[in-house]
């Protein structure tokens, strides 16, 4: 099909749904604003802006302005969206950088204009996609980037110069849209002005962290499962042929994240095999495949320690050994074992648990966090909480498989220390999964109750959290299957719960991750679509994306597609 065919489709696709959702914006000459956004998938959306008294005015002005830029950049175009704008409210730059000051950086959801006439104007995503409103991590909140914003405002509008002072007019708005891919699906988009009941006052309304992506009301089956697919894919895609991971991406510019981790590789190819046990998909396992083989060959170091027994360590590109590392890397391994049957690497899961429980104070018991390689010394006794979850769930894990005692007796050994040292006010979802692990063999009344603790005081932060937090979904779900135990086996335990507050919690968090993926009407508005569609990002870190920001997202929802599947789809009470 032609390209100017395929334009014509979206545009027929598109057009029936914006006139059922466009409505005028009152009191002005010029009621309807569209936004007309392209992309090939390869490069930043280019957007034009069409105004008229009437819908059909705007329209026809859209339309003849993006067949004008297709025709004369010959561009192939692979995804449309239109925003209709819904409010919009007059203030000074003093009064909006007032609101940029108060709102956490990336996360203002309304469009700009510079002029009363909206020829000069940017939607949400532009401003985003562009860091426009960014100046670095240090900064917690919205503010204006004087060097993005003239270098966006002059390739999408000609502007050389800008007037940032106090008392100058700017106009802010809401808008939502509709977008349409090569599936002719047509997608409505959220926005944050009407939806809200925000027609007049946008300013007393805390805008939907969905604005800007397609809405679900309600996930299904095949929506998480779509999740699955696209993200082990992607993090499939960014295996090389020796093995190793690219690292990760700052998207608005295309910028690649020039370091390493290899706890993170780890961690990543264990998230990859839990989707690849969902899809099966070719490309998935040849990726899996690959990391495996590095991780294996290449990033693992087999020493022998003082006891004369034979121990293995992931080693980090500076020479640390990481007690999380050795752990991931154990979950990969007894991942790929489980769900291929291949025992290759069952003599490398003995020998890298057996540099696990090396990793022990022997004097108390404690875990040491971090080691030198080759020397094998303490360089930091504690680093961060998640090391001793992934530890203990690790160990639960391979004794799954090998059934060997030493493991969950060590295990066991580790909870006695975690209970002592209150280690559930960190709210980590790797001791989440290890308790509940843990539980099924050893199902003591105190490693419940620790289980519990570890969430229960929790689900303010899960339901209010303004970051996607991915983790809190892996929480929620190793914590729902305790609770689903809990129910027959020590209902006097779940007392403490409030369980109606739990699965809404659970719920909330399941959909709100949705405002982390790279759907491509987001992903069209950066440096480079095909980078980043389909992956999952972290806002307020300028949009960073890394393998380990997907790993979290991909086995939170593979842990939800379980759940959905136990309960047909009906959250229980």
């Amino acid at each position: 099909m032609s390209n100017k065919n395929r334009l014509e489709l979206y545009f027929t696709a598109i057009l029936p749904e914006l006139r059922r959702v466009a409505e005028p914006v009152a009191g002005r000459s010029t009621p309807y604003t569209l936004f007309f956004s392209i992309s090939d998938g390869e490069s930043r959306a280019r957007v034009v802006t069409a105004r008229g008294a009437t819908l059909d005015e705007a329209w026809q002005r859209g339309v003849a302005a993006i067949r004008e830029s297709v025709q004369r950049r010959s561009l192939d175009v692979r995804w449309l969206r239109i925003d209709h704008v819904d409010a919009i409210e007059e203030m000074n730059w003093a009064e909006l950088n007032k609101r940029l000051t108060s709102t956490k950086r990336n996360y203002f959801r309304f469009g700009i204009s510079l002029d009363a006439a909206f020829g000069n104007a940017f939607l949400e995503t532009e401003l985003n996609g562009n860091a426009m409103l960014y100046k670095g991590g240090e900064i917690a909140h919205c503010v204006v980037n004087d060097n993005n914003f003239l270098r966006y405002a002059k390739a999408r509008h000609g502007i050389t110069a800008l007037d940032f002072a106090d008392d100058k007019a700017v106009w802010m708005f809401s808008a939502r849209g509709l977008f349409v891919g090569e599936d002719l699906a047509v997608h409505r988009l959220a926005g944050p002005g009407l939806d809200m009941g925000a027609r007049a006052s946008m300013d007393k309304i805390a805008p939907p962290d969905d604005a800007g992506r397609r809405i679900i009301e309600k996930l299904t089956l095949g929506d998480v499962e779509h999740l699955i697919h696209s993200s082990s894919a992607y993090l499939a895609t960014q295996v090389n042929d020796e093995g190793k991971f690219r690292y990760g991406w700052f998207p608005c510019f295309n910028r690649e994240i020039d370091t390493y981790n290899t706890l993170r590789h780890a961690s990543s190819v264990y998230a990859m095999l839990e989707g690849w046990e969902v899809t099966r998909d070719e490309a998935t396992k040849t990726g899996i495949d690959r990391s495996l083989a590095y991780l294996a060959n290449t990033l693992i170091k087999r020493v022998e320690l003082p006891s004369g027994e034979r121990a293995a360590f992931l080693v980090d590109i500076n020479g640390e050994i990481k007690l999380g590392g050795n752990a991931v890397s154990v979950l990969a391994f007894v991942k790929y074992t489980q769900i291929t049957g291949d025992e290759q690497y069952l003599p490398l899961l003995d020998e890298l648990a057996a540099g696990i429980l090396h990793m022990r104070n022997p004097e108390t018991g404690m875990l040491i966090h971090v080691l030198n390689y080759p020397a094998l010394d303490v360089k930091a006794e504690f680093r961060i909480i998640y090391y001793a979850g992934e530890a203990a769930f690790s160990l639960m894990r391979l004794y799954e498989l090998a059934n060997n005692e030493r493991w969950i007796d060590a295990v066991e050994r580790m909870f006695g220390i975690f209970i002592k040292e209150d280690y559930w006010k960190a709210h980590d979802h790797w001791l989440s999964y290890a308790t509940n692990a843990l539980t099924r063999y050893r199902p003591k009344p105190e490693f419940f109750e620790f289980g519990i603790r570890n969430f229960a005081g929790y689900l303010n932060f899960v339901i209010q959290r303004i970051t996607t937090f991915p983790t809190l979904l892996e929480l929620m779900m190793a914590a729902e299957q305790m609770v689903t135990r809990l129910k027959t086996e020590h209902p006097e335990l779940l007392q403490t719960v409030d369980v109606e507050k739990f699965y809404y919690a659970l719920e909330k968090r399941a959909h709100y991750l949705l405002n982390g993926f790279f759907w491509p009407e987001l992903a069209m508005f950066y440096a480079k679509p095909s980078a980043i569609v389909g992956s999952f990002f972290i806002r307020h870190h300028a949009f960073r994306v890394r393998i380990d920001d997907v790993e979290h997202y991909l086995s939170g929802y593979v842990a939800y597609r379980k759940y959905l599947l136990a309960n047909a789809g009906n959250v229980p009470t």
